[in-house]
């Protein structure tokens, strides 16, 4: 499942995350991450967006994740949210 035009989830609050997801050439996705607490948990940050856009079925997108010291759930949502956003557009 591809995706047409640029979608967001969540915001740059403090304990928050914006997760943004463009579209990208070919079927592949590209995550990029961005987090003040990357050295503690850049893994687990990269680990659930992993799993989540596994799941999802999410083909040919950029996400961009701006973590800002958000719980994992707050995570997971976000990703569903922005992802189910994108997947909508078809």
């Amino acid at each position: 499942m591809s995706i047409r035009k640029a979608v967001t989830a969540g915001s740059l609050e403090s304990s928050d995350v914006l997760v943004t997801i463009a579209p990208a050439e070919g079927n592949a996705n590209e995550v990029k991450v961005e987090s003040i607490v990357i050295k503690q948990f850049g893994n687990r940050i990269r680990k659930v967006a992993d799993e989540v856009i596994a799941a999802s079925g999410l083909k040919g997108a950029i996400i961009h994740i701006q973590d800002r010291g958000a719980l994992e759930c707050t995570l997971r949502a976000r990703l569903e949210t922005a992802i189910s956003r994108a997947l909508a557009q078809e």
